[in-house]
């Protein structure tokens, strides 16, 4: 058995050897091309433009209009059929495919022996006639193709794609060339980006830009990443959230405001977080959480329709209804509901971690009454959350900026929004008394000091700004990568990024 183990293995890799082989000489016949067409004057890469007069899907919506007419398209072969005296080539562009029939008597001798050694994956330009074929495909009639750039490598089998999500997100310009669907979730996020600009627009936020660098990364749990400037000698952050900035300009008079920009966590990697991720907060001043929780109904809705043309979502397979009232419950209620715990009747931080106890819920020695509540959230209640639900009320523990209650001081005006299990924005009636906010940073650093390596930091000049006044605010942040998902079907977070993060490659198999 094992010397029959040993055989396949060989061949196995002798097959591999002579795979490697094969497109190594492919390759070199690429080059071998490129330099005899450089050799007879006609280097691709010293074009410098080409006038584009339509695209392929226009062309194909509007055939009526346009059959017999003359166009010029520009994009990439995706196969070639070469039949003699005439050939049809497919050629993709932004839109999608359209076939071109390439014949020597339209182009010209010289020129249709040249087409003929063009590889697919080479970009080329066709002008020629709108027309359909006798099988009814509509086409173009070429009159001239000039080659815009030569392709040096090899793209993946046509009829079985680039499916290795490794190399699809490592190389994603080769995945938008071989993979439609991708291409259309990454045009959906820009239309999803600019519907949600539209809609604050009309309501009359402002949108601002705040720094990245920053001295003091606060606003968020989560630990920033450090580096140092040099120019001022001092180590700097790359900030985590957008808040403290945007309240900052509530404080100036600036009562509408909102930003959609990079932050940066320094957390692990998983289907629904990547280290540096698209964040848009909003602030609205005079109004509380409750307006922002009218605001984000609307506002989902809102995209939902302009982008999808239906507020009923399918999402892996379950319809998500966005048209109805979205649910409201608290926090309490939810855990109280799903685990059959009420923490209305805990009164303190040691009878909820008996409670813990007895229903197998982890937690650390610094946590308090609150933090237990919130563990038993994650544990019990998050993964019924499918259709879209406001879960209201948070402990002070875990909401550092976040207005009191006023009928009851342990819990907060702070809601989070959930579809499909997952969270999807976080909202707070702003914390504005500058002294109830520095006994909230106190608490924090000593959550710090306790080994809380995600709590917030005193900001003196944020405090100095509340100590101006800060008018009765509503503010709330939310995680654009996730309405991607949701709205794209995409079941994983790197499929609405474009570049994330991956392992370097020369540190993947240490």
């Amino acid at each position: 058995m094992a010397e029959q183990q040993n055989q396949n293995n060989g061949q196995q890799q002798n097959q591999k050897n002579e795979q490697v082989q094969d497109i190594n000489q492919l390759l070199k016949v690429r080059r071998e091309k490129l330099a005899t067409l450089q050799d007879n004057g006609k280097d691709p890469f010293v074009i410098t433009k080409y006038d584009v007069s339509h695209h392929s899907q226009e062309i194909k919506d509007n055939f009526d209009a346009m059959e017999g007419q003359n166009v010029s398209i520009a994009g990439r072969i995706m196969s070639k059929r070469v039949m003699g005296k005439a050939s049809f080539c497919n050629v993709q562009d932004l839109e999608g495919n359209i076939q071109s029939y390439v014949a020597r008597d339209s182009v010209g001798e010289e020129p249709y022996a040249d087409f003929k050694k063009y590889d697919v994956g080479d970009i080329v330009g066709i002008e020629g006639e709108v027309f359909k074929t006798k099988t009814g495909e509509i086409s173009i009639h070429a009159s001239k193709v000039t080659l815009l750039s030569k392709s040096l490598q090899i793209l993946p089998e046509k009829y079985h794609g680039l499916v290795n999500t490794d190399i699809r997100y490592r190389q994603r310009y080769t995945d938008l060339i071989m993979n439609e669907e991708v291409k259309k979730t990454f045009v959906m996020r820009s239309k999803i980006i600019s519907s949600i600009r539209r809609y604050l627009d009309g309501q009359g936020f402002l949108e601002v830009e705040t720094p990245m660098l920053v001295s003091n990364a606060g606003g968020a749990a989560a630990r920033p990443f450090e580096t140092h400037y040099n120019a001022l000698d001092e180590d700097v952050k790359l900030r985590i959230s957008l808040e403290l900035y945007l309240k900052r300009l509530i404080v100036g008079g600036l009562e509408r405001v909102y930003e959609i920009g990079r932050v940066f966590r320094n957390e692990g990697l998983d289907t629904r977080h990547n280290p540096e991720f698209t964040l848009m907060e909003l602030y609205q001043a005079y109004t509380d959480y409750n307006g922002m929780m009218d605001l984000t109904e609307n506002m989902f809705r809102h995209v939902a329709e302009e982008v999808c043309g239906t507020t009923l979502i399918s999402y892996g397979g379950v319809e998500i209804d966005l048209g109805k009232p979205f649910a409201r419950m608290t926090m309490i209620d939810a855990v109280k509901q799903y685990s059959g715990v009420d923490f209305n009747t805990i009164k303190d931080t040691a009878e909820a971690k008996k409670v813990a106890d007895e229903k197998g819920v982890h937690y650390e020695d610094r946590h308090k009454k609150g933090d237990i509540l919130n563990l038993f959230f994650e544990e019990f209640v998050e993964e019924h959350l499918v259709q879209p639900t406001f879960i209201m009320d948070h402990p002070i523990e875990i909401s550092p900026l976040t207005k009191k209650k006023p009928d009851d001081p342990e819990y907060v005006e702070r809601f989070e929004l959930f579809i499909t299990c997952r969270e999807m924005c976080n909202a707070y009636s702003e914390l504005n008394d500058p002294i109830d906010q520095r006994e909230r940073f106190k608490a924090q650093e000593e959550a710090f000091a306790a080994g809380d390596e995600e709590a917030n930091h005193t900001d003196e000049d944020f405090l100095n700004a509340l100590e101006i006044g800060m008018p009765p605010t509503g503010g709330i942040g939310y995680g654009i990568d996730r309405l991607v998902m949701l709205l794209t079907d995409s079941p994983a977070i790197r499929d609405v990024l474009l570049f994330p993060t991956m392992k370097s490659l020369d540190k993947k198999d240490q």
